[in-house]
């Protein structure tokens, strides 16, 4: 017979609560903590890159949401508060930092002259460029821990719990934040 795998620490984590809480359902522990301890994982590799172009987590949020826009790589801070998840004062010390190393610019907006654009530099395109590659590189090394069966059902699962997790957010659309496709 074949010896059981030896436990992981969510799994040691949850021996000692149901020895100590028996009265406690801690099997969400399981998928919950390991997700937890995935996600400090991969973060921590993930910022690997970003370090080597000398970005924070934050900055290359910031970057990446100009380069999706298209040309001519442009946002309000708004909208890119709306891109990255934060608040309109953590996204104003981001492009304060991205401005100071000529990787953004601010100019006014041509619809409201009260409203600030914020755009890539042609040092920021290329720096981004540069650094999304190597992400998406680093990404594929860690998904390939899976097997392409693994890692397809597993974002499904995820599509799904986030789907219901998650509020629905509305398409993007250009008319939606006026600094076109």
């Amino acid at each position: 017979m074949d010896d059981p795998p030896p436990l992981d620490r969510v799994a040691r984590i949850q021996a000692d609560w149901r020895r100590e809480r028996p009265d406690l359902d801690v099997t969400p522990q399981g998928v919950i903590g390991r997700l937890h301890r995935l996600a400090d994982r991969l973060t921590g590799e993930l910022r690997l890159v970003y370090e080597r172009y000398g970005l924070g987590e934050g900055e290359f949020d910031v970057l990446c949401a100009l380069r999706r826009a298209g040309a001519p790589y442009e946002r309000a801070p708004g909208e890119l508060a709306a891109h990255t998840m934060v608040t309109t004062g953590a996204m104003t010390k981001r492009i304060d930092r991205l401005e100071r190393a000529g990787l953004v610019t601010r100019r006014r907006s041509d619809d409201d002259q009260r409203g600030r654009i914020v755009g890539l530099t042609r040092p920021g395109r290329e720096l981004i460029d540069r650094a999304f590659t190597d992400h998406m590189r680093n990404e594929r090394r860690l998904l390939d821990l899976l097997t392409p069966a693994e890692a397809e059902a597993l974002e499904a699962l995820l599509t799904t719990w986030l789907g219901r997790v998650e509020p629905p957010t509305a398409p993007e659309t250009p008319a939606a934040h006026g600094t076109g496709p």
